[in-house]
């Protein structure tokens, strides 16, 4: 258990058997009335923003996430496995809980696996990865650097922008955010 006082960004909150991170929070002293914390969260799983005030000093229960780095090995039918690096154990997460990850993760990549008692809530990848492009329409005569977007097919499968210039056989790097084409290896 925790107070209201103790939030702080990151922290994850058990709420009618829900886990929310707080992604803000400002603790508001009117001139009338008691004071009170404005918070915004958003719930682990499905990713929901939602607004929420809380009474200054009142408890709320907080929920342990423990946050390892992990190895992805392969994946076995719709689900990932992933290798703890210092136990050297391995869980299986689910493909819903990979979500689109997947278009960025390659095989001895690592990534940040967040488990809740034991249970896989989400990964968090690097911000950026380099992947091959094993095709893509060959460039025009005239292309130029500052010229349009073609699609390129990744190692992964996924599908990125990117610009004319760019071949088949190349290295590209490519936000894991939002799947933008960041230059070239």
């Amino acid at each position: 258990m925790a107070s209201t006082n103790d939030l702080k960004n990151g922290l994850v909150l058990n709420l009618d058997g829900e886990l929310w991170s707080v992604v803000e929070f400002q603790h508001v002293k009117p001139g009338k009335g008691p004071a009170f914390v404005r918070t915004t969260l958003k719930h682990v799983l499905s990713g929901k923003v939602v607004d929420k005030t809380f009474n200054a000093g009142t408890k709320v229960e907080t929920a342990t996430v423990d946050k390892r780095t992990m190895q992805y090995l392969y994946q076995d039918g719709e689900d990932f496995v992933f290798m703890d690096l210092d136990t050297y154990d391995q869980i299986h997460v689910s493909g819903g809980t990979v979500g689109e990850n997947s278009n960025y993760l390659l095989p001895e990549a690592e990534a940040t696996v967040a488990l809740h008692e034991g249970v896989p809530l989400y990964i968090e990848l690097p911000t950026s990865v380099f992947l091959e492009v094993t095709y893509t329409e060959p460039g025009l005569q005239g292309d130029r650097s500052t010229g349009g977007t073609k699609p390129a097919t990744v190692e992964t499968g996924a599908t990125v922008q990117v610009p004319l210039f760019i071949t088949t056989g190349e290295k590209i790097k490519v936000d894991t955010r939002d799947g933008r084409y960041l230059g070239r290896s």
